[in-house]
């Protein structure tokens, strides 16, 4: 049985949802304001979250990233908002995946389930450490110190990282690097990777992309003798 943390402030929608979802071994904690969520998620762990965007109390994009700040729990945004803007900043923010209203309730649950499988995958997985000079990344913690020094990074940066860093010396496209994310290919025009990209240079000081370097035409290289 899974445990689902329903954000949801359309009382029809939720309960028809949990009621789907239920019959599935699913049980889900309706949560209807966006104020509450976190309180709601650091009392009621739960093993997943639906959340939408346009909750009262606390817009969904700021619930986001809260939980992802303090989880790395799997986060399914479930919003009415079609814009390419919203999807791109909610998978910023650390969502792990974005669906629009209506969909189709079998849709949900193979998302849901596709989702769970990832993140019970990672914990499997996730048991050696990645050093590359002054790098380091733990896969058991999902934790990365550079220069020793803890470097903060959210649900998405940490993923886009890993897939770098375990494919080091290797050229990986922007197809590659979704389908290790997220389970989907890239469509030519989501540049939430480029942005991931620039906000970890940042982070490490690689102003001359000589740590993670772009091969124009290509992809994106992290390069395992920058490190250092």
């Amino acid at each position: 049985m899974f445990r689902v943390m329903l954000v949801e402030d359309d009382a029809k929608l939720a309960s028809l949802v949990a009621e789907y979802l239920g019959a599935y071994e699913f049980s889900v904690d309706i949560v209807t304001r966006g104020d509450i969520a976190l309180d709601h998620f650091r009392s009621q762990p739960p093993d997943i979250v639906v959340l939408d965007l346009m909750l009262p109390g606390l817009d969904g994009m700021v619930v986001c990233r809260q939980l992802r700040e303090v989880s790395n729990v799997p986060i399914l945004i479930l919003t009415a908002r079609e814009d390419a803007f919203d999807e791109v900043s909610g998978l910023e923010q650390g969502a792990d995946d974005y669906v629009n209203k209506p969909v189709q309730p079998r849709v949900l649950l193979a998302r849901l389930r596709a989702l769970l499988r990832r993140s019970q995958d990672e914990v499997r997985t996730d048991t050696e450490n990645l050093t590359f000079g002054a790098f380091q990344l733990s896969k058991g913690n999902r934790t990365v110190v550079w220069r020793d020094q803890p470097v903060p990074l959210n649900s998405t940066e940490y993923k886009l990282l890993l897939v770098l860093a375990e494919a080091a010396g290797q050229v990986l496209s922007r197809n590659d690097i979704l389908i290790q994310m997220r389970g989907i290919e890239f469509d030519g025009l989501d540049r939430s990777i480029d942005n991931s990209i620039s906000r970890l240079r940042r982070k490490f000081d690689d102003a001359n992309a000589d740590k993670i370097k772009t091969v124009w035409g290509e992809g994106y290289l992290f390069s395992p003798s920058a490190w250092e």
